[in-house]
């Protein structure tokens, strides 16, 4: 599968957004052969866990010469949640300047990912991109973030679900990009036996904005 036709701008698209999913038209991309490139890259890389059960990150692009900016916390950044029976809503690890990273890691040069991340940088303003690892039978925090996020499924199974607030969903891998509503609080499970492996950028500009959230 090839890339089909590119994609206006978020701006231009906002009006065609009804919920909270937007599957972005006209643009696909090769499953396969990021399959087949990820296989490669993780020859090269390992995830990074933050010492988080069940969860990895292999991050796609940098801020420029800085190394430093794709380890620790800035591997996950800032997100809030709602821990226990009070209610109240906590701000968790620590804030990250998404709009310096511009450069993708070295390792990725030459691959299928240079060729997707060139693709969706042109038509959507991006922050962090990283493969994201969803290990089988887990879940992430009930948690909401400072931006959309923009996926692309590589590996996945019927098993996994996004959730934002009372929306359930599946997000196959079949080469579509998928816009999510990270703002909102929401959730992502993997109910499967095999790992969940997702393309996922922070995106800047938000096509969300005249849906509001829900805390």
């Amino acid at each position: 599968m090839e890339i089909v036709k590119s994609s206006k701008n978020l701006e231009s698209l906002n009006q065609n957004i009804k919920d909270d999913f937007f599957v972005v038209p006209n643009l696909k991309f090769d499953v396969e052969k990021l399959r087949a490139d990820f296989n490669l890259i993780l020859k090269k890389k390992k995830f990074n866990t933050l010492g988080i059960t069940n969860f990895g990150a292999i991050a796609l692009n940098q801020i420029p010469g800085d190394k430093s900016s794709i380890e620790g916390h800035n591997v996950r950044g800032t997100y809030w949640t709602i821990p226990d029976e009070e209610g109240k809503e906590i701000e968790r690890d620590k804030p990250v300047d998404e709009s310096k990273y511009t450069e993708i890691v070295p390792e990725f040069k030459g691959t299928y990912f240079e060729e997707v991340y060139n693709v969706i940088s042109k038509h959507f303003k991006l922050g962090r991109v990283r493969i994201l690892l969803k290990e089988p039978r887990s879940t992430l925090s009930w948690h909401r973030d400072p931006e959309p996020r923009l996926h692309i499924p590589i590996i996945t199974n019927k098993g996994c679900r996004m959730v934002i607030e009372e929306v359930c969903r599946h997000m196959p891998a079949d080469g579509s990009v998928t816009i999510t509503n990270n703002t909102k609080y929401h959730n992502f499970f993997n109910g499967g036996e095999q790992d969940r492996i997702h393309l996922v950028a922070c995106v800047l500009e938000n096509p969300f904005k005249d849906h509001g959230r829900i805390r």
